[in-house]
């Protein structure tokens, strides 16, 4: 729903119906004057989408009595300033058509053709649906907006000037709204604006929320701005007229104007370091538009000449430009009586893209220039959305991720063979993979920076030269998701992971069915073939399931039970004439059991998310073992002797299945051991010794925190051990060691075992 939807109010009187049509039709006459660019078709088009959305908004009127259609013909004079097409003009126009007034996409279609149907559709958001709550409705509704972007960047550009024109006339709106609407424009539009580069719009966005949310701050801050501006009038004068004189004597030409930081960007500075206003003293700049890239160098030369630069601010936004296609040169130098002051230099072409972002693509075509960097500005980051999209389709975890991509600041890296790479601020070795490729993400085992190899969750600084070591055996870690910084990175991770689990559980659930069918006296199960089309939709109908490996994975999840679908196969392939093979039904069900119901599984550690070894008992290779399919969790393994497994099998006896360990299993398990020792100088350190000579890893250890005083305390460790006669020869070791009491294997539900 547009901000403005609810402030609508019902038909006025005759006369002061009479008045607002005057009213807007001076509104529409005053965008007219902006569209001279438009060819006269183009204008047509436009003027047709006014008179249907005048028509349509009949009646109704804004808080401050305005009718409103004055709402979406302003909307389209901020489109018009960014030189956008008819076609975007005319969907600024009706923007608020199909969600306010009734009016349906075909109507839209029909009149205006598909793609400014397609731009206002984008547009609306999704009241009618019925949603759990407000935040579920928000994400979907930016999810549907992000994605008809990502297609086509002008519903973002129709969206920013819709929100922009609704907080400028914020005042006339009910004071309860003032926080909500503010802030949702402050974490959302407003970023979505900077990482488009739309600065101008992006600073406007930040001013106006910053008036609503802390009206008293902005008060006191704007005073307080008009006084040093007022002290410090003639300081920048004479700044201004000494770099005219000195840049005129160096024969360049330059268009100098002054610029004032705004106020929330003070106020985010103030907050963000305690400082004090008067503390802050980069609040005055310049800003230089020169001919020539190497004009800007030239300028900055000059600058430096004449005053001192302060260290560490300068930057070059020219050489490696920001991710949303800024580039200036920055310094900032000490002016008279000690006033810092900032110098942006950039070119014409460089201002414009700085100020408009995007929307710069239009106005260089206005200019009859082509700049195939400035139409794809913005584009990497508008792809990746729809990447995003491919392995996310629940709304908030999509908003999730998105979320995280918002940010202004960034850092720059270089690839092994000098290119580079911006990345946000906080970015890690995974997440520079990623953006590599996402292929070599799901194959990242370590990297490297600056030649040294460091954890893959270290963080990035500029400058680092990033290498990243892959391997075909390598797969995402589950792990990676607790520091990756990237939306890209992360949904990545969590879509290989989602389709690995699935992928494993279906082959569970296929060896759990098949021999769950052997209980049955059915060898395996039926082909997917013409003859058993009919059994498999029947029994696909009784399950409830779409496919077969929807049902499989479900079994596999432990969603459904094995035997009970079994037994239903069997019944519809007995109706088809498959007779059950005595034979075999006498030899499962003699073998079978006496406490499990389902058919049995083998495990050697290479299962990844299918198979889980439970932490309550730390099963190991040469232990007997039980496997209970928890509803969704998949297979958990658990020691046969485990307290947990024992109450659960009580309780749930159906869900349990035989397992047993393969003859050579693929990795080194995790088990819990405990450890009494005699207090003294040097135990942890003999203690830990005889675990690492018995080739043995710790992966944790935990003590008492106060031992001082005490004559025998317990070491905790969880160690790593390839099987259960791997575990008796650690425990023997430690036992050898002189200040060792007691060594011994910690399983839950029975306590220490010896």
């Amino acid at each position: 729903m547009s901000v403005t939807q609810s402030t609508l109010k019902p038909p006025a009187s005759m006369s002061g119906s009479a008045a607002a049509a005057n009213a807007a039709a001076a509104s529409f006459a005053a965008l007219t004057e902006k569209l001279g660019y438009l060819n006269p078709e183009g204008l047509d088009m436009v003027r047709r989408a006014y008179r249907y959305a005048d028509e349509a908004h009949l009646g109704q009127l804004r808080n401050n009595g305005e009718p409103y259609i004055t709402h979406p013909i302003a909307v389209a004079a901020q489109c018009a300033e960014w030189k956008l097409d008819a076609q975007a003009l005319s969907a600024a126009l009706l923007h608020d058509a199909m969600e306010d007034c009734g009016i349906t996409k075909t109507d839209l279609i029909e009149r205006f053709g598909i793609q400014v149907a397609e731009l206002v559709d984008g547009l609306t958001k999704l009241d009618k649906l019925e949603f759990n709550t407000r935040e579920e409705n928000q994400a979907e509704s930016f999810r549907k907006m992000l994605l008809a972007m990502a297609r086509d960047v002008r519903v973002i550009l129709i969206k920013l000037a819709d929100r922009s024109h609704n907080m400028r006339t914020m005042g006339d709106m009910p004071r309860a709204k003032w926080g909500r609407i503010s802030n949702e424009t402050l974490e959302i539009y407003a970023p979505i604006a900077n990482r488009l580069g739309l600065n101008q719009t992006y600073r406007e966005l930040q001013e106006l929320c910053f008036q609503y949310l802390w009206p008293w701050r902005h008060k006191v801050l704007n005073k307080a701005i008009q006084k040093a501006r007022h002290r410090r009038r003639d300081l920048m004068q004479k700044v201004e007229q000494e770099v005219e004189t000195s840049f005129a004597k160096h024969g360049l030409n330059v268009r100098i104007s002054g610029r004032e930081k705004t106020l929330y960007s003070i106020y985010k500075k103030m907050d963000g370091k305690h400082l004090s206003f008067a503390q802050v003293t980069d609040i005055y700049g310049f800003r230089l538009v020169l001919p020539d890239v190497i004009d800007c160098y030239t300028a900055l030369g000059v600058l430096h000449q004449m005053y001192k630069p302060v260290p560490g601010k300068f930057k070059d936004h020219i050489a490696i430009g920001k991710l949303n296609g800024y580039q200036s040169l920055h310094t900032t130098i000490v002016g008279p009586s000690g006033l810092n002051v900032e110098f942006q230099m950039r070119t014409e072409a460089m201002h414009l893209v700085a100020e408009t972002g995007v929307a710069a693509h239009w106005l260089y075509k206005d200019n009859g220039s082509s700049n195939e960097a400035n139409e794809n500005l913005g584009n990497k980051w508008l792809q990746s959305l729809l990447d995003i999209q491919d392995e996310t389709r629940d709304a908030t975890e999509f908003w999730d991720h998105v979320k995280v991509d918002l940010f202004p600041d960034a850092v720059y890296v270089f690839t092994p063979k000098s290119k580079i790479m911006a990345m946000p601020r906080g970015a890690t070795i995974v997440d520079f993979a990623y953006a590599v490729h996402s292929d070599v993400g799901d194959r990242t085992m370590a990297g490297k920076i600056n030649g040294e190899q460091v954890p893959l969750r270290t963080e990035l600084r500029n400058g680092d030269i990033v290498e990243v070591v892959t391997s075909a055996v390598a797969s995402p870690n589950p792990a990676w998701l607790g520091f990756v910084r990237t939306g890209r990175a992360r949904s990545k991770i969590r879509h290989y992971l989602k389709t690995m689990a699935h992928s494993e559980s279906e082959d569970l659930g296929k060896k759990l069915l098949a021999q769950a069918l052997r209980a049955e006296g059915i060898e395996d199960l039926p082909a997917q073939d013409e003859m058993h089309a009919q059994t498999w939709e029947k029994l696909l109908h009784f399950t409830g399931s779409k496919t077969k490996a929807e049902l499989l994975t479900d079994i596999g999840l432990g969603k459904r039970v094995a035997s009970i679908v079994a037994k239903r196969l069997a019944t519809l392939l007995s109706d088809m004439g498959h007779k059950p093979d005595a034979l075999l039904l006498s030899r499962e069900r003699f073998t079978a059991h006496e406490t499990v119901s389902q058919g049995g599984v083998t495990v050697d550690g290479s299962e990844n998310a299918s198979v889980q070894y439970a932490t309550c008992c730390r099963p190991v290779p040469g232990d007997t073992i039980v496997g209970y399919l928890g509803r969704g969790e998949g297979l958990v393994v658990h020691t046969d002797n485990c307290g947990v497994a024992q109450r659960l099998k009580h309780k749930d006896s159906e869900r349990f299945i035989a397992v047993e360990w393969a003859e050579e299993p693929t990795r080194t398990f995790e088990v819990a051991v405990v450890v009494t020792a005699s207090n003294g100088k040097g135990v942890l350190a003999r203690v830990a010794s005889a675990i690492t000579s018995a080739e043995a890893d710790i992966t944790l250890v935990n003590m008492a925190d106060e031992v001082s005083g005490q004559e025998a305390f317990d070491l905790r460790f969880v160690i790593a051990v390839r099987d259960r006669a791997h575990l008796d020869a650690v425990l023997g070791s430690l036992r050898r060691v002189p200040s060792v009491l007691q060594a011994q294997r910690v399983v839950s539900g029975v306590g220490r075992e010896a």
